[in-house]
This record gives structure tokens, C-alpha cells and sequence, in this order.
């Protein structure tokens, strides 16, 4: 009988019933590439395809719990944080990580959903960049979102994207990963406080399709749990998320989204032409 457990991966985010991002994403995305995923809910969202209409937060004391439990009882391998929600949370997360700091920790912020049932962006940008940034072990996030948190470490409203990256690494983060999906290509950008670690370019998808960096984050920590170097598992998560975009299908009126078991059905598709072609021999 096999006992030995697949590596344990503990995601902190927004519950999406969609599946395209948020926990359920980063659970998907786990167990694809041979994890176990774990999860602890920083709030509920109402959302479809389309739009996202509503989110309701979490009880921070009841992240602290959930978190708490689950680590005492198996032995995480890596974290992966996500939506926080808002700044309490956060400040809840960061509490817990910073007791298991040989742990890899990924961070991917999602600043997106601000409005009247949340805490100010500004808010949860200051606390993210105050509280998470300095413990990540990568930070992954678009170009706009690493300069407004190198803004709120700084206040200097004018910055360009290389001091902002610059500023996030001297706040404590050990690598920044710039995923930039408005340029002509789809551009990864790995640095660490020697510079540019590695860049690579990927053909954009054809469609909009949902929790591209969520995917990206989620890979990266599956990649660390299995003892991969950080270029390493950075280059790896890169060739999953260019395969799950491309396999991207639309279940519903909105965007797209990504395939994270492409590799089953496509498994299967060389299993049933290969039986066809038998068949008909």
C-alpha cells in the first residue's frame, strides 16, 4: 500500500465558486502538478464568468484557527497567500508565516476587488507591503501592483518599475516575479537583488482567460514543495501556465478559463486514437 504523502501546500485566499481563481484555483493547480493542497478561507466572493458582485471577509481570528489547527497536525511544505481580502487578514497571515520562516512563502496579492464591502486598497497595500512583502520568498505580481506597494513603502508616487522592484527587494522580499500580460508578448521577470535572475517571453493566449497569476503563484509553490530552486521552479510553473492558457475553454458567457488538467484530457485523446487506429487495423 502507498502511504508516503505528496508534499503539502497551504493556500490563504478568497473562495471563488467559479474555480478560476482563489482557493479552489490554487487547490486545482496542486494537485495537477503533484501536490496536496490544503486551504484556509480569507472570504467568500459572489461571482461568475462575467464579474465578481460581492465579497464578504473573514473573521481574521478565525483564519489564525483554521491555519493553526491544519499546521499542527501536517507538515506544510510551502504557503501560497493570495486575496487577503483586507488589511486585518493580512496582519492575521503574517503572523502565522512568520513562525515557519524555513518555509517557502508565495505571495500574489490581488487588489482588484476593492469597494464598499472592503477595507481600502491603500489599506491592504500598506499592510501587504509592511507585512507579507518582507517574508515572501517570491513575490509574484503585475508590474502595477509592484509599484503601488513600492509606493506605500516609500510615498514617491512617480516611480518606475525597476526602482519599485528594487525597493520591494531591500524591504526583506527575496525574489520579485514580474508577469506582465498587457505587453505584445506574455513576459515573465524574475529578479533578485543582483538584478534580472531571468526573463522569458510566451505567446499570448488568444482569449481573456481568468487567475492567469493565480496559476502562475500556485505552480511556483508547487514547484519549491517538490525542492526546486527558485529559477528552477519559476521556468517550470512558466511552461504549466502557458499550457493551461492554451488549453483554456469558456464554461459559461465570460472569460475563459485555464485548463489545469489539459494534460488528462489530452492523455486521453492519445489513448482513444490509438485504440481507434487498433480497432480499425
Amino acid at each position: 500500500m502507498h502511504t508516503e504523502s505528496p508534499p503539502i501546500l497551504l493556500t490563504f485566499g478568497l473562495s471563488d465558486p467559479t474555480s478560476a481563481t482563489g482557493v479552489q484555483a490554487d487547490l486545482l493547480t496542486f494537485a495537477s502538478m503533484g501536490g496536496y493542497g490544503v486551504s484556509v478561507l480569507t472570504g467568500y466572493s459572489s461571482q461568475d464568468s462575467r464579474s465578481c458582485d460581492d465579497v464578504q471577509p473573514i473573521d481574521p481570528d478565525w483564519i489564525g484557527d483554521q491555519a493553526r489547527m491544519l499546521l499542527e497536525d501536517m507538515p506544510v511544505a510551502a504557503f501560497k497567500v493570495g486575496s487577503a481580502v483586507n488589511a486585518d487578514n493580512v496582519a492575521a497571515i503574517a503572523e502565522i508565516v512568520a513562525d515557519y520562516d524555513e518555509t517557502p512563502l508565495v505571495v500574489a496579492p490581488d487588489f482588484g476587488l476593492a469597494g464598499e464591502h472592503l477595507l481600502s486598497t491603500d489599506e491592504l497595500r500598506e499592510a501587504t507591503a509592511s507585512l507579507l512583502v518582507p517574508q515572501a520568498s517570491v513575490l509574484v505580481v503585475s508590474p502595477q501592483s509592484a509599484v503601488a506597494l513600492a509606493q506605500t513603502i516609500t510615498e514617491n508616487e512617480n516611480l518606475a518599475l525597476d526602482e519599485a522592484v528594487s525597493i520591494l527587494l531591500e524591504n526583506g522580499c527575496e525574489f520579485v516575479l514580474i508577469s506582465d500580460g498587457n505587453a505584445p508578448q506574455f513576459t515573465h521577470t524574475l529578479y533578485s537583488d543582483g538584478g534580472i535572475v531571468r526573463e522569458d517571453a510566451w505567446d499570448r493566449p488568444a482569449h481573456n482567460v481568468a487567475g492567469a497569476i493565480d496559476t502562475l503563484a500556485a505552480a511556483v509553490t508547487a514547484m519549491l514543495a517538490n525542492g526546486l530552486a527558485v529559477p528552477e521552479a519559476v521556468r517550470e510553473a512558466q511552461e504549466y501556465l502557458q499550457q493551461v492558457l492554451e488549453n483554456a475553454f469558456r464554461p459559461g458567457m465570460g472569460r475563459h478559463f485555464p485548463d489545469r488538467f489539459f494534460w488528462a484530457r489530452t492523455e486521453e485523446t492519445e489513448q482513444d486514437d490509438s485504440g481507434n487506429s487498433g480497432a480499425q487495423a
